[in-house]
């Protein structure tokens, strides 16, 4: 059977960039269960709730939503059970050093396989203000006007 290569996709969160100011992006292994592993390679799973804490020098996944595989048998897991990450050392101290600043928590992004092996992208950032929507949706809405704008004018 041949190896699988490349980056498929499992679950991403569309949300943070529109609640947070992402700052810094980090790539994290996972520590799964078989039945989460095979429920992954289903495509299933929600990282809306999700978030990041580091306790005891070590980075855990919480909130991950993963539903119970269907085929498995008394072995499945729990669907939001704490999961570890695998991080360098110095990028979880870094991690540790910069949550303890008001304002600054650790969220994932995005759930994929990456050359076979579920990886998830984790971001530092820092909460946006209701204000800051707003102000970032005024921006995309002036910048895609102006796009549209330019596009009409060519094609004249």
């Amino acid at each position: 059977m041949a190896k699988e290569s490349g980056r498929k996709l499992i679950a991403s969160n569309r949300k943070a960039r529109h609640d947070y100011v992402i700052e810094d992006v980090f790539e994290a292994g996972l520590v799964l269960a078989g039945t989460e592993v095979k429920a992954l390679r289903m495509g299933r799973a929600s990282l809306v709730d999700g978030w990041c804490e580091v306790t005891n020098h070590e980075l855990w996944l919480e909130g991950v939503h993963i539903p119970e595989y269907s085929q498995g048998t008394w072995t499945n897991h729990a669907p939001r059970r704490k999961r570890k990450l695998l991080l360098h050392r110095d990028e979880i101290d870094r991690l540790e050093s910069k949550t303890r600043e008001k304002g600054q928590t650790i969220i994932p992004l995005s759930l994929y396989f990456l050359d076979g092996r579920a990886k998830v992208e984790i971001a530092l950032a820092r909460g946006k203000r209701e204000y800051d929507k707003r102000q970032a949706l005024r921006e995309r809405q002036d910048n895609m006007e102006a796009t549209r704008a330019m596009r009409e004018k060519r094609d004249l």
